[in-house]
């Protein structure tokens, strides 16, 4: 089969439309489909950091993750331990399991790339094993407290770290 000019042409436009489409949607929106901006994501009015506004109390829903919060100094001891091990890097009481990457396949938490959650276990006093209890954090310093083995979660509201 031998292809004329118009046809060439028109094979071409395609091509460079399909490729020019592809760009134009990688740029315009990130892995959650949520609009970017070109000087960098807009989060006004969204509490994605390592702490949460002043005025949220425990039982407040967080609007980004739909979740309530539950304030740091309400988590158990152990949990507040957790949280300090996080911050300095650990050492953790399960190093192969603490800091591994956590799915999200329960769907609670809010939808994002595979690697960007990690669970660290929340010791239990008595249990004889890793118990039900970890805390999630999230690539953006956010954190989620659930007590019952990812049935349930919490968003932590760190005070100021």
């Amino acid at each position: 089969m031998k292809w004329d000019r118009t046809t060439v042409r028109t094979v071409a436009i395609v091509f460079v439309t399909i490729i020019a489409t592809s760009f134009f949607i990688k740029w315009t929106f990130d892995h959650d489909g949520e609009t970017i901006t070109l000087g960098g994501d807009d989060t006004s009015g969204q509490t994605t950091g390592p702490a949460a506004s002043p005025t949220v109390r425990s039982g407040d829903i967080d609007p980004v993750s739909g979740l309530p919060w539950i304030l740091e100094e309400e988590l158990a001891a152990e949990g507040r331990a957790t949280l300090a091990l996080i911050d300095q890097g650990g050492p953790f009481p399960y190093p192969g399991k603490d800091g591994s990457v956590f799915g999200n396949l329960e769907g609670l938490l809010p939808d994002h790339q595979r690697g960007y959650y990690h669970e660290y276990t929340v010791v239990t006093p008595g249990s004889k094993d890793r118990g039900a209890r970890r805390i999630i954090a999230g690539s953006a310093d956010e954190f989620y407290w659930t007590e019952d083995h990812y049935s349930s979660f919490e968003r932590i509201s760190r005070r100021d770290t």
